[in-house]
C-alpha cells in the first residue's frame, strides 16, 4: 500500500441510515463512539465476548445487535463502516485485512496509521455538526472543536442564518444580571438577533455585544419612574416579528417568575406570531446562592416560598396570605419588596413570626455592585432605610441566613 502519511484525509459526512456498521470490540472505544453511531441511524452489529454495562444496555435496548463472541473472519461482509476497537491485536489486524480487501471504510482504535478513515473530533450545536482532524493530535482535535462549540452555543462565534427565517419572537430569561449566567440557548439567539426589546433587570453587559445592525428597544420598567406600557412593548413585539426580524424578548431572571412573560406570550398568540420560551435562572434562587446564602438546608429548611412584594400586605389588591406564610417553617423569599419590606415584616411578626428572624437584603445581586445588609424582622424596615437599600434586590427570611457569613 502506498505511504499516505503526506496527504491530508479527505473530510466527508457518512448518512448511515438503515446501513450496516460493524463494530468490533465492545470496551471504552464502543462505549463512547456508539451513541453517535446509533444517533445516525445505523443498523449495527457488535461482535464481542463482553461489553461494558452502558454497552450492554444498549444492547439491552435494542439500540444495538450483539453477537457475544470473538471476531471471526467474514463478520464485516455486508458492512459499509466498521469500528476495530478490541483488544486483540491479531483480530484487529485481520479485522482491518478483510476491511481494505472488501473496500469497508475502517476506523482502528489501535493503529490510526493502518485505517482507512478517522474519526474526527465531533461536536452539534442548533444542527450544525462540527468535525475536526488534527492528524495524529486528537487532544488538539476536541480543544478545536470545543472552542467552535461552545462559541456557537454561546453566539461568541458568529453565524447567522442566511436561508429565511420564519417570523417569531424569543422570550429570553437573562438571569439575575451577570450576564455569564444567561443560559448557552438565550446567548445564541440574543446573537442572532435583529431585535432586541430588553428589560432593565436583563444582562445589559451582553447588549454591548450585539452588531451595529441589531436594533435595541428599551423597555425598562424602571420603579417610581418613566415605563414602557406592557401593551407598548407587546405591540412592538409583534411589529417587528411581522417584519420578518429575529425578535429576542431580553427579561431579567426567568420569564414566568413575576416576569409577566405569559402576558407577552398570549398577546402574540393572538396576533398569529410564534414565540419560543428560553427559561432563565430566578433571581429567587442565584442571588441569595450569590451571597452565601442557600434557600434549603439540611435540618434547617425543607421548603421555600418566592412572593411577589410589590404590594403591602394590607392593600385590597394583594393576594398573599400572610398568615399562612408566616406559619411556614423554611425559607421565604421577597422578590420586588424593597419599599414595602417595614411593613411585610409587621404583618409576618403579627401572624407569630419571631422578630428575631433572621433577614439578608442582598442588592444587585450577581453583579459587580452586590452588596448584603443583614438584619432581623423587627430591624430590617429601619435597616433597609438606613442603608439605602434600592431595587433590584432580593430578600432573604428564614434561619439558612445565619448559615452564610454576612457581607
Amino acid at each position: 500500500m502506498a505511504d499516505h502519511a503526506e496527504h491530508p484525509a479527505y473530510p466527508v459526512g457518512l448518512r448511515l441510515s438503515g446501513r450496516r456498521v460493524v463494530v468490533i470490540g465492545g470496551g471504552q472505544v464502543a462505549q463512547r463512539r456508539l451513541p453517535a453511531l446509533i444517533a445516525a441511524g445505523a443498523d449495527i452489529v457488535l461482535v464481542s465476548p463482553s461489553a461494558k454495562p452502558s454497552v450492554e444496555a444498549m444492547a439491552d435496548t435494542g439500540e444495538i445487535r450483539w453477537e457475544r463472541r470473538l471476531y471471526a473472519e467474514g463478520d464485516l461482509q455486508g458492512a459499509w463502516y466498521a469500528l476495530i476497537a478490541s483488544s486483540d491485536p491479531a483480530a484487529n489486524l485481520t479485522a482491518s485485512a478483510e476491511a481494505e480487501r472488501d473496500r469497508i471504510w475502517c476506523v482502528r482504535s489501535d493503529d490510526a496509521e493502518a485505517a482507512t478513515a478517522w474519526t474526527p473530533a465531533t461536536g452539534r450545536s442548533e444542527g450544525v455538526t462540527v468535525a475536526v482532524l488534527t492528524g495524529q493530535d486528537p487532544r488538539r482535535s476536541a480543544a478545536v472543536r470545543d472552542a467552535i462549540v461552545e462559541g456557537l452555543r454561546d453566539g461568541t462565534l458568529p453565524a447567522p442564518h442566511h436561508r429565511a427565517r420564519t417570523p417569531g419572537v424569543a422570550l429570553v430569561g437573562g438571569g439575575p444580571g451577570d450576564p455569564d449566567l444567561i443560559t448557552v440557548r438565550g446567548r445564541r439567539l440574543l446573537a442572532e438577533a435583529d431585535v432586541v426589546i430588553a428589560d432593565r433587570l436583563g444582562p445589559r453587559d451582553l447588549l454591548n455585544e450585539l452588531p451595529p445592525h441589531v436594533e435595541v428597544i428599551d423597555a425598562a420598567k424602571i420603579p417610581y419612574g418613566r415605563a414602557m406600557a406592557q401593551e407598548a412593548i407587546n405591540d412592538a413585539l409583534i411589529e417587528h416579528a411581522k417584519a420578518g426580524k429575529a425578535v429576542v424578548r431580553l427579561k431579567g431572571g426567568d420569564p414566568f417568575v413575576f416576569g409577566r412573560g405569559m402576558e407577552e406570550i398570549h398577546a402574540l398568540a393572538e396576533a398569529g406570531i410564534p414565540c419560543t420560551v428560553v427559561p432563565g435562572i430566578s433571581s429567587s434562587i442565584s442571588v441569595p446562592g450569590a451571597a452565601g446564602i442557600p434557600v434549603t438546608h439540611r435540618g434547617v429548611a425543607h421548603e421555600f416560598t418566592v412572593v411577589s412584594g410589590h404590594v403591602a400586605p394590607d392593600d385590597e389588591r394583594s393576594l398573599v396570605d400572610w398568615a399562612a406564610i408566616a406559619r411556614l417553617r423554611g425559607t421565604l423569599v421577597l422578590l420586588m419588596a424593597v419599599d414595602k419590606i417595614g411593613a411585610i415584616a409587621q404583618a409576618l411578626i403579627d401572624h407569630g413570626k419571631s422578630p428575631e428572624t433572621p433577614v439578608a437584603l442582598v442588592q444587585e445581586g450577581t453583579t459587580a455592585a452586590q452588596r448584603r445588609v443583614d438584619a432581623t424582622l423587627a430591624t430590617v424596615g429601619e435597616r433597609a432605610r438606613a442603608e439605602a437599600v434600592r431595587p433590584p434586590a432580593v430578600i432573604v427570611i428564614g434561619e439558612v441566613v445565619a448559615l452564610g457569613d454576612g457581607q
